[in-house]
């Protein structure tokens, strides 16, 4: 996991510029969260703010002790795969099953096909939103002074 400042809105609009994987892998949205919101603005105009917010989970959950997994898996899936995460009815016919006898790789499919939506879908939205330009114009202000 790295930790990453953001000096700047330079330094944050570089980073976004990376790609949804270096903002995930790098477990930066609680900073996007209270320094720079703008990305989880956007996803929550969009009603898909669960997205992410599963991903994280999943995160949490690959880390979970052998003792905890069965209350973190039912958790999970009555916050995310019952109610609003964008995933087909086959995955989430299959996390049911897998909740019954949780592992700590129950969650992998889903957690990629949400990660592949956020990739191909939201993010490269998100890079041509009104959230991106408003962020962006703060650069460029912040360059002139």
């Amino acid at each position: 996991m790295c930790v990453y400042a953001f000096r700047s809105p330079v330094d944050l609009c570089c980073f976004l510029r990376q790609g949804i994987l270096t903002l995930l892998h790098c477990h930066i949205i609680q900073d996007v969260k209270a320094d720079n919101p703008h990305y989880l603005e956007f996803l929550k105009s969009e009603f898909s703010d669960e997205n992410i917010e599963f991903w994280l989970a999943c995160e949490d959950y690959k880390k979970t002790q052998a003792d905890n997994l069965h209350s973190k898996a039912e958790k999970i899936y009555k916050e995310f795969v019952q109610s609003n995460v964008n995933i087909d009815f086959h995955t989430r016919k299959d996390i049911a099953k897998e909740a019954q006898d949780p592992t700590p790789s129950s969650f992998n499919e889903a957690q990629r096909l949400v990660f592949v939506l956020m990739e191909r879908d939201s993010y490269p939205r998100f890079l041509k939103s009104r959230f991106y330009r408003n962020l962006l114009s703060k650069v460029e202000c912040n360059s002139l002074k």
